[in-house]
């Protein structure tokens, strides 16, 4: 029995529609028809065709396992794919970084602290000179020289310390959804399928890639801010660890 009439088959005896396993996988009802006549050239590529197989098995109860085995013996096996290719940005973020504490910053600090304190000494100073003055004049005595301030050394900013930035990726499953995490260099992360009502955390120090087969069934968020998910389409993220960050291509 080939993928296609395992999927339909599957299908038929959970008692669902192509239309309703569409809304639940938020696959197009013509390409999950496709897929049941053995016909993937409208998945758009070996991967995307194998997060269909697996989003479908896993709304119709059957397992994706062998039918991902049998599509890699028909197919291919997955060929390792550089991150450029599979989540080419679509339009570059400009990120700006965290300004430093530059050096004339920290010599107008010095200056006005040493400004401010000979202001403070000369006023001190003069308000010490007539007290004494009117001292001697009462008391016919001449009147002690108040001892001479010195200044207390100015200590000098510490220098800012910046810890690297962190994406806290956070994915919520509200539906059943496959997930691919890929990093820069195309290492594969993580890989699955996420069941629905569980939630999936990774904290990231460099640039990922995320692709997602069910995006309308997830809540997502990076570093607390949502991210917008709303496509029926299988979406594609390039996610780099700052602020503003997420950029998506699917």
């Amino acid at each position: 029995m080939s993928i296609g009439d395992t999927l339909a088959d599957a299908r038929r005896q959970t008692g669902l529609t192509i239309s309703q396993v569409s809304q639940q996988t938020r696959i197009r009802e013509s390409i999950i028809a496709a897929i049941e006549q053995g016909d993937f050239s409208q998945c758009g590529g070996d991967f995307y065709a194998r997060g269909h197989i697996r989003s479908i098995a896993s709304v119709v109860g059957a397992d994706p396992v062998p039918l991902i085995r049998e599509y890699d013996e028909e197919h291919g096996p997955p060929a390792a794919m550089r991150a450029a290719e599979v989540f080419e940005p679509a339009t570059p973020i400009k990120i700006r970084e965290p300004r430093r504490f530059g050096a004339g910053k920290a010599i107008a600090v010095l200056l006005l602290a040493a400004i401010g304190f000979g202001v403070y000494h000369l006023v001190s100073t003069n308000s010490t000179h007539k007290n004494n003055t009117a001292s001697t004049t009462s008391t016919q005595r001449p009147a002690t020289p108040p001892p001479t301030a010195h200044p207390s050394p100015t200590a000098s900013p510490s220098p800012v310390r910046h810890s690297p930035p962190e994406a806290v990726i956070k994915l919520t499953a509200v539906q059943n959804c496959w997930v691919g995490l890929t990093n820069a260099s195309g290492k594969q992360l993580y890989q699955g399928t996420i069941p629905a009502g569980s939630t999936k955390t990774w904290h990231e120090k460099h640039l990922v890639s995320m692709v997602i087969g069910n995006p309308m069934g997830i809540v997502l968020t990076v570093n607390g801010k949502p991210q917008s998910t709303h496509t029926v389409r299988v979406l594609t993220l390039t996610i780099k660890p700052s602020s503003h960050n997420v950029v998506a291509i699917g």
